[in-house]
């Protein structure tokens, strides 16, 4: 069972929905577009409040003129070590501008989730067993120290960590 957790804890009734050929939306609920079809829906429509999926392979700079119609970008991680979705929503949160819900969908894991929250992600639909009892149990693992800047601030609000820290005197 997928859960959807956010940095506030786990939410409850969201309407999000990816549909497959078992899975299919309820009228309550929302569908995340495949990319060509949320280009197709927007260039027909003036919808807003639309969800989109972004798969690794998909060109998410195509996603720009479309951004303010959009109440939420799914990000996928189809396995553990694929990360091209880290760079999806790097490029979505920093140099796109986007601002509402980023997800990661997939293969969410409790070791990945702080990495994800620094690059902007800020929701997750976990499914994995172990990420789902330590985000229960509120046991994130926290890392300290980051090599590079990214969407979200290092811990005392530096853009690099490490780097910028003065030798401890000893």
């Amino acid at each position: 069972m997928t859960k959807i957790w956010r940095e506030t804890g786990f939410v409850a009734n969201d309407p999000w929905v990816i549909e497959t050929e078992e899975l299919k939306a309820t009228e309550e609920q929302k569908v995340l577009l495949p990319l060509d079809e949320l280009i197709a829906r927007a260039e027909e429509s003036n919808d807003v409040g639309l969800g989109v999926l972004v798969k690794p392979a998909d060109d998410v700079r195509k996603l720009e003129p479309y951004l303010y119609r959009l109440e939420i970008v799914a990000v996928a991680f189809p396995a553990f070590n694929d990360g091209r979705a880290f760079s999806h929503a790097s490029l979505l949160r920093e140099r796109l501008g986007y601002r509402n819900e980023l997800r990661a969908v997939g293969d969410v894991l409790i070791d990945q989730i702080p990495l994800m929250l620094r690059v902007g992600i800020d929701s997750f639909a976990v499914k994995n067993e172990t990420a789902l009892k330590r985000l229960e149990e509120g046991r994130l693992p926290g890392i300290a120290v980051h090599y590079q800047p990214t969407a979200r601030p290092a811990e005392g609000q530096q853009a690099y960590s490490w780097r910028r820290k003065a030798a401890a005197a000893g």
